[in-house]
């Protein structure tokens, strides 16, 4: 069985192929290539979320790496993604496994295998440890390795006090919910706030392995536990996290729904305003060209990078950016990890309300009123050998006009995306975490959004 690391990491479904045999298939095979690395092959941290059998499988390629010879940090219970991004890089570790499928359905577990920097695995090296994984000889067995249990919690706690304004969060007040949907940001971002004296209700705070029969991803579809909790409790904002933390939801007040590609564009408007950060924004081919109105009307560059955290990571640590985010609800920020951190986009949308004093939704219209509206939508449809064969045609079509819009032009950094006028676009790219083709559509109004996801329906499947 061919075992492929894809936008994210490697996830399958647990008992098909994500078994233990393939689990120390992978690990041998990061061993491997840790080894024929200059200066690698010391010290990894091994990591978990909440899912089903996080701890046997951590256990197992605990036990394989530390008879290589290494060193191995356990962390004593299932852990936020950014938190493992945070330790590998305080520590000055060789990297991390997680064992984690993120947002994915609560049948999948997964790999995210991460480097010295924090960063997920760029392609260069998944494809290394992918080439590792066909050597059918055991990495060989050397004295001097070990185990330690470690707690990351402190440290990163800590180190996300430097990056948010909990005075101005203190001095404000109010009342907050949040959500973990039963992962591992349960203890961390509600502690944050707690700690601090401010209010916050947790729901969902306790293991769950099922994520309540749904997928732990904090889109509106499954928040409605939070959307109630809010409203019942007067709450300044609703704030949810999926199940390793690196992805946000966020409810107003008055119970909007504040979307991914919208939170990203107000916080890069407030992280300019309040930090003077004039450094470049990043976002994916994937995310709203309203990033791209924010950053010319505070006069900063724009970087598009390809769908997956790791290319806004690249651009975080080279410091050429101030915030860089994904619409799949993924963001950091400038001198924070190369990595998305829900936790963090979650406490700077109740800074820039404590500090602005303004609710969130009433910061969207005055932003909207500066630099227009846009819509956005995405629709996903299943991957299967008819469809992968029509989207594999569609990708090298060039056409002049779709759907009677004329193509300004088309951008093929990631899928295929013909973008029309009036900042009006259309993209069509297969999921690099599920087998789905992912079809997004941006415009003025969301009727013409409905439409255009449509057309690209039928441009796909006709």
């Amino acid at each position: 069985m061919a075992i492929k690391f894809g936008t994210s990491g490697w996830r399958a479904v647990i008992a098909d192929e994500f078994t233990f045999a393939n689990v120390r298939r992978v690990t041998e095979a990061i061993c491997r290539y840790l080894k024929s690395e200059p200066g690698s092959g010391g010290t990894l941290i091994i990591g978990h979320d909440t899912r089903f059998m996080g701890e046997a499988f951590s256990d197992v390629a605990a036990k394989l790496i530390e008879s290589k010879g290494m060193k191995v940090l356990r962390c004593t219970h299932p852990v936020p993604t950014p938190t493992v991004a945070h330790a590998i890089r305080a520590l000055k570790t060789d990297g991390a496994m997680n064992f984690t499928a993120s947002h994915n359905p609560p049948e999948y577990q997964g790999i995210k295998f991460s480097t010295p920097d924090g960063a997920p695995a760029l392609p260069e090296v998944t494809g290394k440890i992918e080439a590792q994984l066909i050597v059918t000889s055991p990495v060989a067995e050397e004295e001097g390795g070990s185990i330690e249990d470690f707690d990351p919690r402190p440290g990163y706690l800590d180190d996300l006090a430097t990056k948010i304004n909990f005075d101005a969060i203190e001095k404000a007040g109010g009342k907050f919910v949040y959500d973990p949907l039963w992962g591992t940001g349960r203890g961390y971002l509600n502690k944050a706030l707690a700690d601090r004296g401010v209010s916050v209700e947790t729901l969902h705070d306790w293991r769950d392995v099922t994520f309540g029969g749904q997928a732990p991803e904090p889109g509106k579809e499954h928040l409605g536990d939070l959307f109630t909790a809010v409203e019942d409790a007067g709450a300044v904002l609703g704030l949810a996290t999926d199940g390793d933390s690196d992805r946000f939801g966020v409810i107003a007040h008055d119970g909007t729904f504040i979307e991914p590609n919208e939170l990203i564009a107000l916080l890069t408007d407030y992280l300019v305003e309040t930090r003077g950060w004039k450094l470049g924004v990043a976002r994916s081919v994937a995310t709203s060209h309203l990033v791209d109105r924010v950053a010319k009307a505070r006069d900063i560059k724009v970087f598009e990078t390809p769908v997956g955290f790791k290319y806004i990571g690249e651009l975080i640590n080279k410091d050429e950016i101030i915030l860089g985010g994904e619409e799949s609800a993924g963001l950091t920020i400038r001198g924070h990890y190369p990595e998305k951190d829900g936790i963090l986009a979650c406490l700077l949308a109740v800074e820039a309300v404590a500090v602005r004093q303004t609710p969130l939704v009433e910061q969207l219209k005055e932003l909207w009123g500066r630099v227009g509206r846009l819509y956005s939508g995405r629709i996903g449809i299943r991957l299967d050998d008819e469809v992968a064969a029509k989207l594999k045609e569609k990708l090298a079509e060039d056409p002049t006009e779709f759907a009677g819009r004329k193509v300004q032009s088309t951008d093929r950094i990631d899928g295929v995306q013909f973008r029309f006028e009036n900042d009006s676009w259309i993209l069509l790219r297969p999921s690099g975490t599920e087998p789905v083709v992912r079809i997004y559509a941006e415009s003025e109004s969301s009727d013409d959004v409905n439409k255009l996801l449509e057309e690209g329906k039928k441009y796909l499947l006709g």
